[in-house]
């Protein structure tokens, strides 16, 4: 028997295809006007993400084959990675991405600073797109996992929900951070921070410089950007403009793996908090001052060292940390009193209040310090004191609901670790999705997560993107 069938007929039943996939609210009014033309409904009256769930599929080999070859942009050698914030390596790097946000079929743009953005156009481009993506920058002698697997994972995502052939009602668009790391500037989640609007930033920029005496802009103009000094405010993005940004990231902790839990669905960004204090000295000769008459900036470091962990431990929560991550002294020598110090302290809670409390006791330690030990404290600068951020319920709901439709186990846990989210937190409804890391080892080259952690982990960002896609 021959079926024929009419041009109008064979384009509802095409459209009929993605009646799963397709959201039943706020019809495109293309489709609208194709269900009036030919009388045949389009959508089911229920929606189903089965067909799309079971027709996920990522390319593990082709992804960990990516990760691998990212690695190898790197200022040191394997198994290590430093790729440092418009290096050379992060030029190359960065070219390596944006080549395979073209071949994904993204259309990519960059703005002043090299963020970098590859978008999958919605059917309906007029709606607030959905972020997701991360950082592919890396601190000296660090692993290939932290912020890559956010960005790789989420070009793949994309390609995963190309292949289930699922077409997006919002546009989604993957974006490449600039310099999460503070590595070179001194400054974390630089990219996103002036993403978010911070206008402080911009114009502290004007007169950053690097451990070489490299200015800001003389450093992101080698690397192609920051034709106009004198304004980054192209950069800023207006609040909603994106509806929902949602983050994959290794978890930097043993949690999940000890646990034995596939997915961590982020409900809080702690927040940081990063301080510089110097003390000023005598010094003198290590044998010829003696111990009465010393003024040796370096055990005014030591000691306050100490005040920090005190303080944390004394807050009464397991949620607040401190850490002296930098102290040095000058000038260096095995045979000399030190006669200045310099330290940097990291201090981090979900609760602001509670780590503005402990930033306090830190100074008023750092001052007694000082007058017992007779040196000047010269400094005492809190870098950024940023608040925390919350994960919106919207993006919650459908990380949770993406996990459980796939079957994978999941587990609501807060990041203690600085992410850009926490700033696209301050443009949009936000989420992260945490996979386990071997003994939870980051920022070092033992750094690990498995081919299938990460594999699950962009299966549950493409089906949240889907959903959040729809809304």
């Amino acid at each position: 028997m021959s079926l024929k069938f009419s041009h109008s007929a064979i384009i509802v039943l095409f459209l009929c295809s993605f009646t799963t996939i397709l959201a039943h609210e706020d019809e495109d009014p293309t489709i609208k006007t194709m269900e009036d033309f030919s009388g045949y409904p389009v959508h089911e009256p229920q929606l189903s993400f089965q067909n799309t769930v079971s027709s996920l599929s990522v390319d593990t080999r082709s992804l960990q084959k990516q990760i691998d070859e990212l690695s190898t942009f790197s200022d040191t050698p394997a198994p290590s990675v430093t790729r440092i914030l418009y290096s050379d390596k992060d030029v190359l790097a960065r070219r390596f991405i944006k080549n395979l946000m073209g071949l994904s079929g993204l259309s990519v743009r960059e703005d002043a600073i090299g963020n970098i953005f590859g978008r999958w156009e919605g059917y309906n481009p007029d709606l607030s797109a959905v972020g997701t993506g991360s950082h592919i920058d890396a601190i000296p002698y660090s692993g290939k996992y932290d912020g890559v697997v956010g960005v790789l994972g989420a070009i793949e995502a994309i390609n995963v929900l190309k292949r289930s052939g699922f077409k997006p009602k919002r546009s989604l668009e993957v974006i490449l951070f600039t310099s999460e790391e503070p590595t070179r500037f001194g400054i974390s989640c630089l990219g996103s921070r002036l993403m978010a609007g911070s206008k402080a930033l911009a114009n502290a920029l004007k007169t950053s410089v690097d451990g070489q005496n490299i200015s800001f802009f003389d450093a992101a103009q080698s690397a192609g950007y920051t034709k106009d000094e004198g304004d980054l405010s192209s950069v800023f993005l207006e609040k909603g403009s994106y509806s929902a940004f949602v983050e994959l990231h290794i978890e930097q902790g043993p949690i999940l793996e000890d646990e034995g839990i596939s997915i961590g669905i982020v409900t809080a960004i702690a927040a940081p908090a990063s301080i510089k204090v110097d003390f000023e000295g005598n010094g003198g000769h290590a044998g010829a001052v003696l111990m009465p008459n010393r003024n040796d900036a370096g055990l005014a470091a030591a000691e306050l060292a100490l005040a920090v962990e005190r303080h944390v431990l004394e807050s009464g929560s397991i949620d607040t940390v401190g850490t002296v991550g930098i102290l040095e002294l000058h000038p260096g020598a095995i045979n000399s009193i030190p006669s200045k110090s310099h330290l940097e302290i990291d201090t981090r809670d979900i609760d602001e209040e509670r780590r503005n409390i402990v930033i306090e006791k830190i100074h008023q330690s750092a001052i007694t310090i000082a007058s017992k030990r007779g040196v000047n404290l010269s400094e005492f600068k809190i870098v950024n004191q940023d608040p925390p951020a919350l994960s919106d319920k919207s993006v919650l709901d459908a990380m949770e609901a993406s996990s459980k439709e796939l079957n994978l186990t999941h587990k609501f846990m807060i990041s203690r670790a600085y992410h850009d989210s926490l700033f696209m937190a301050r443009v949009s409804p936000m989420g992260m999705i945490f996979i386990p890391c071997y003994k939870g080892y980051s920022h070092k080259p033992e750094e690990y997560a498995s081919s299938q952690d990460i594999s699950n982990g962009v299966k549950v960002l493409a089906l949240t993107l889907a959903k959040l896609s729809l809304q």
